[in-house]
């Protein structure tokens, strides 16, 4: 695989983890006043780390992110454990994230336009 290739599949990937994260962050939300409901979140970047120190050939398109319950935030009488505050933190850490992801995949395209336009 070209390297021009692989850059725009690990963006590619990263992007669609963090959508995934988002929409866990906004489950998150509407379930605040749920009661038992456990908060979740996305593992990736573990998940991809280990796919690149791995010595085995990698298909970046076969990472998957993975939805897990962290279960490491204190649980409400109600037995929720959703915190708001918490999550809008996460909420705001995520769309810095997506952003920065998108705005490189559209510096690469730039470049490429660039160099097709070369004369």
């Amino acid at each position: 695989m070209s390297k021009i290739n692989e850059i725009f599949d690990y963006l590619n990937a990263g992007i669609k983890s963090e959508s995934l994260r988002q929409r866990t962050i906004a489950n998150n939300v509407a379930n605040l006043q749920t009661p038992g409901y456990r908060r979740v979140d996305v593992k990736f970047q573990d998940i991809l780390a280990k796919a690149m120190e791995s010595s085995d050939s990698m298909d970046i398109n076969e990472i998957e992110a993975e939805i897990y319950q962290p279960n490491e935030t204190a649980v409400k009488s109600n037995g929720n454990d959703v915190n708001l505050e918490f999550e809008v933190g996460q909420m705001v850490k995520n769309n810095i994230r997506h952003k920065a992801l998108t705005r490189l995949l559209a510096k690469k395209y730039q470049q490429i336009d660039l160099a097709i336009d070369v004369k």
